[in-house]
């Protein structure tokens, strides 16, 4: 692959009256490898996406480091394998942030750079401390770990508290109605999805069915805050608004924007504009309505004449799930998308559609299109672009991969290892080997999804087997032995 591109010493082409490049990451939620058309979708159609791929670089071997969301979140801001963090999992909408705000972040490095650096969007990360007032100043949190700006969702939107956090302050709430949030305990008199289905206008399939709030009950309890709670319909716009916002306010210096969207995470609520867009309900359209979000983005960033001196990179923070907590139908309008493609697994799964996503950069004027079969990780991103803006990197497991990012290279990392602190498998080269792991092999009747473990050693070459449908591991003991050596010496930080 050609790429037009002058490196110097920071790494940043500083062409005649330009500055160094703003960076975007545009980062989905539970958004497949089969949902994106650029990656060969024929029942949904992702134009706005695809424009991504197509004047940038698609790549083929593109992964997120968990198949469950905050830890791929933990691992794309701080370059840290999540399975190494404890607290690196699906957490509490009460949880406390599990960033070190003493150590280096994506955000955190960028600014060292002279980059603004904001937040718009999906958190899930943990805010505050174990005894955090909401009603209060709501840290640490971004701002503490690198962000200048951010505009966040306490949790996600299946949990609560359902309200916006702007900055330290949660958005738009009155002193005189506090909000009260508890894992534990109901609070008197507050209505349960469990208790009053007649109150719901989505009803759960499984758990989700706490306080109700817009219609929708959700996981864990909350009182008041009537003001400050968000209209799930409503959030793609919302957060769009804040993205153009930021946009805005940093255009004639170098910023740096986590769009985190909030797509096609459940409850898949979309705007009314959006609903019945495709054939597949609201897990259809809610993909749809991201799309057009990115599109307007992408729109903007051209109004402001950005676009050329922008980096946008798309991703998702694990794999897809049809039915993940709510009555929607998604399996039974599905019909024969694949939202994986033609991975094996999805959503929780140590499988390949477990963490193996949709991948992209784009740095129009500046590098070629074109398909990359390098592989790369999203815990990669901070040394990355650390050596790209000629600072010192200090997380401890991502690669500098930024010649693949670009472009300038085929050559992407060796070995990667892939999950979180209750599973791993690692991906070397071509092959993915998946230790023994005790535990079912299905995430159950409603999610469905295979989780890739069993008692034997698997061995897949994805290359030639792209749905791991043949282990391999009896067949060549060596190469599981050898790979097995390969991720303890990752395991052992050497």
């Amino acid at each position: 692959m050609v790429v037009s591109f002058i490196s110097c010493k920071s790494g940043i082409d500083k062409k005649e009256n330009n500055k160094q490049p703003n960076i975007i990451v545009i980062y989905a939620d539970d958004l497949g490898f089969g949902d994106v058309s650029a990656y060969g979708s024929t029942a949904l159609k992702t134009p706005n996406i695809d424009r991504i791929a197509d004047e940038g670089i698609k790549f083929m071997n593109g992964y997120a480091a968990s198949p469950t969301c905050s830890p791929s979140r933990y691992a794309l801001l701080s370059g840290n394998y999540p399975f190494k963090k404890k607290n690196a999992r699906v957490l509490p909408g009460n949880a406390p942030l599990i960033l070190d705000t003493s150590k280096q972040t994506l955000p955190s490095m960028l600014r060292d750079a002279g980059y603004t650096t904001g937040v718009v969007g999906k958190w899930h990360l943990g805010l505050g401390d174990e005894n955090m007032d909401w009603n209060g100043e709501i840290k640490p949190g971004p701002l503490e770990i690198g962000f200048d700006e951010s505009y966040i969702m306490a949790s996600t939107n299946d949990r609560v508290p359902s309200v916006y956090v702007k900055g330290h302050r949660i958005d738009g709430l009155d002193p005189k109605d506090p909000i009260e949030v508890s894992y534990k305990e109901n609070f008197e008199g507050e209505p349960t999805g469990k208790e009053n289905p007649e109150l719901l206008k989505l009803h759960p399939s499984h758990g989700h069915d706490m306080s109700i709030h817009n219609g929708i009950s959700r996981i864990g309890f909350m009182r008041g805050g009537k003001s400050a709670l968000f209209t799930d319909e409503n959030m793609g716009d919302d957060f769009l608004r804040e993205s153009k916002a930021f946009i805005d306010r940093n255009k004639e210096k170098p910023f740096f924007l986590f769009y985190s969207l909030h797509q096609p995470h459940v409850p898949r609520v979309p705007h009314p504009r959006f609903v019945g867009k495709t054939n597949l309900g609201p897990r259809g359209d809610v993909i749809t309505e991201a799309d057009w979000d990115v599109g307007q983005l992408l729109d903007y960033l051209d109004e402001l004449k950005l676009t050329e001196n922008t980096i946008i990179i798309f991703s998702s923070d694990n794999g897809p799930v049809l039915d993940d907590g709510y009555k929607t139908d998604a399996v039974e309008k599905n019909g024969n998308h694949t939202p994986a493609g033609k991975l094996r697994g999805g959503k929780y799964s140590l499988f390949d559609g477990g963490t193996h996503v949709p991948f992209m950069l784009m740095w129009k004027g500046t590098i070629e299109p074109g398909i990359s079969n390098a592989l790369v990780s999203q815990m990669d991103l901070p040394a990355s672009f650390a050596s790209f803006t000629g600072q010192n990197n200090t997380t401890e497991d991502g690669e500098n991969v930024i010649n693949a990012l670009l472009g300038k290279s085929d050559q992407g990392r060796q070995s990667l290892i892939l999950g979180r602190t209750n599973g791993i498998s690692i991906r070397h080269g071509d092959w993915i080997l998946i230790p023994p792991h005790k535990g079912p092999k299905s995430t159950g009747k409603f999610t469905n999804i295979e989780t890739g473990r069993d008692t034997i050693y698997q061995l897949y070459n994805v290359k030639e087997d792209i749905g791991q449908q043949h282990n391999v591991a009896l067949k060549y003991p060596e190469m599981v032995k050898k790979i097995m050596e390969e991720m303890n010496k990752i395991k052992a930080g050497k």
